[in-house]
């Protein structure tokens, strides 16, 4: 940390102390009273990892192979951000995206070269700074013998201008992989138990070994995560990245692929997940929801035949809002579009053939890196469970303060939604509540989202869809509909 950077925190915290002492409460950090009335996702930390559910500013690629892959997702990409391309030949890519009668009306080129497409494993993760929020992007130590992919995060951060960490020299080296590191957004993050193997004793990657509890307080230090949830790595999974069969919904929900009985990794991800579920709730001290998605066979065959690709629908990206997803085989495809499109309602959901990249071992989200906002209004809600009263609360944060928030509820699908403004709560910082409405006789189900604006005029909301993609609860009858 810079000498200034030192200064400043020491002036903000000698101002907090100040308008404690004179009974004033801080608009953005917690007093102790608040912090003992708080969930855990609002303890102050230095840095927040954004969760994939979040606004995206960028969505960036490497342009070096499977380029019949990466322009499908630059045709439906640069609808929802700006594609940047990383490449040594412009011309060449503008004149394949034409041929393609792909626009590059939000394509940006920037000159960088690379090695590989992985960009998710080379590429800089991105970390807001609380309490002010401001967009960081962070360089780790590389877990391949590819010098220009390692370059790579120093001309990204140029090249964009947003500032750049180093994590990669001793002693905050550490060696964490994109396709491997999962978060929700509020300090929980997951990956499999790859990042101990390359982080510890005989690892060729860094300098100085590292034990378990001391990644666990490099991660604390730079993203801000509080619980690192690490699973067993699989059998037939050759490069143990999480995202190949496991992903996030949202804070407390697991998408988990799934063999048929008995087959390929079909155990062990079963296995892990009843570790994990045994062991850890969601961040609102509730167990984990699982939705299950199929893991399709290669014509057939499993991994677990020797000549079968590791298939995979979990390792797809969302940009803002839309889904890209791979394809294989359409008997096989239907029935994952079916979970998706029924797990994101209002999303569009694009499905992309991957027959030639997974068979080098990666699917979408491995030749993708996204990059959240500047600036983020951040809604953190947990779906009700039930619409027969009561009220719905949400934790709602932006550096500038939120102005107004709202919920949003109609009592079918299409609507009209009426907006019932949400009220700050007396008892827990930065968390929002509105009454729910009372439904109508006929009335089944309660449709809602929510929306929030900060003082600055950022605006967002939770879906993200809004009214085309809301939350659907039965009324006065247990459990989540989605």
């Amino acid at each position: 940390m810079s000498v200034q950077d030192t200064l400043r925190r020491l002036l903000c915290w000698l101002a907090v102390g100040i308008r404690l002492l004179a009974g004033q409460s801080d608009p953005r950090l917690l007093n102790d009273r608040e912090m003992a009335q708080a969930p855990d996702f609002l303890a102050p930390a230095e840095y927040r990892l954004p969760a994939e559910w979040e606004e995206t500013e960028y969505l960036l690629l490497a342009w070096v192979q499977y380029t019949p892959v990466l322009r499908e997702i630059v045709r439906y990409a640069q609808e929802e951000c700006t594609v940047v391309v990383l490449c040594t030949d412009s011309a060449a890519v503008r004149q394949y995206l034409a041929e393609g009668q792909v626009p590059a009306d939000r394509v940006r080129l920037l000159p960088v070269p690379v090695n590989s497409v992985w960009i998710r494993d080379y590429g800089p993760a991105t970390v807001f700074r609380q309490p002010e929020g401001t967009r960081y992007l962070m360089d780790w130590v590389y877990n391949r013998p590819r010098p220009l992919d390692d370059a790579a995060p120093a001309w990204i951060a140029a090249g964009l201008q947003i500032p750049l960490l180093d994590a990669t020299r001793p002693p905050d080296d550490l060696v964490l992989i994109g396709g491997n590191l999962l978060s929700d957004g509020i300090g929980t993050a997951f990956s499999s138990n790859l990042t101990l193997s390359e982080n510890g004793a005989g690892s060729a990657f860094t300098p100085q070994p590292k034990t378990e509890a001391q990644i666990d307080r490099l991660l604390a230090r730079h993203l801000g995560i509080r619980r690192y949830i690490r699973l067993p790595e699989l059998p037939f999974d050759g490069i143990h990245h999480l995202d190949m069969h496991f992903r996030l919904l949202d804070e407390e929900t697991l998408l988990v692929g799934e063999y048929p009985p008995g087959v390929a990794d079909g155990p062990q991800i079963e296995a892990n997940l009843q570790q994990l579920l045994s062991q850890h709730g969601s961040p609102f001290g509730t167990p984990y929801r699982v939705v299950r998605i199929p893991m399709p066979p290669d014509h057939g065959a499993y991994p677990d035949t020797w000549w079968a690709d590791y298939r995979t629908y979990t390792n797809a990206v969302l940009i803002n809002r839309t889904l890209l997803m791979p394809l294989y085989e359409p008997k096989y495809d239907s029935a994952a579009l079916a979970v998706w499109r029924r797990q994101l309602p209002g999303y569009r959901i694009i499905g992309i053939d991957c027959n030639q990249i997974i068979e080098a071992g990666g699917a979408l989200r491995c030749i993708t890196l996204t990059i959240p906002i500047e600036d983020p209004l951040q809604i953190v809600h947990q779906p009700l469970r039930q619409a027969d009263g009561g009220q719905a609360a949400a934790w709602i944060r932006h550096r500038s303060g939120i102005r107004q928030a709202w919920l949003h509820a109609a009592w079918q699908p299409e609507g009209p939604f009426t907006a019932i403004p949400m009220q700050p709560s007396g008892t827990q910082p930065q968390q929002w509540t509105a009454p729910l409405p009372q439904p109508p006789p006929e009335a089944h189900t309660l449709y809602y989202y929510l929306e929030a604006e900060s003082y600055s005029g950022r605006r967002t909301a939770r879906p993200l869809p809004g009214a085309a993609g809301p939350w659907r609860v039965p009324i006065g009858h247990p459990g989540i509909s989605r």
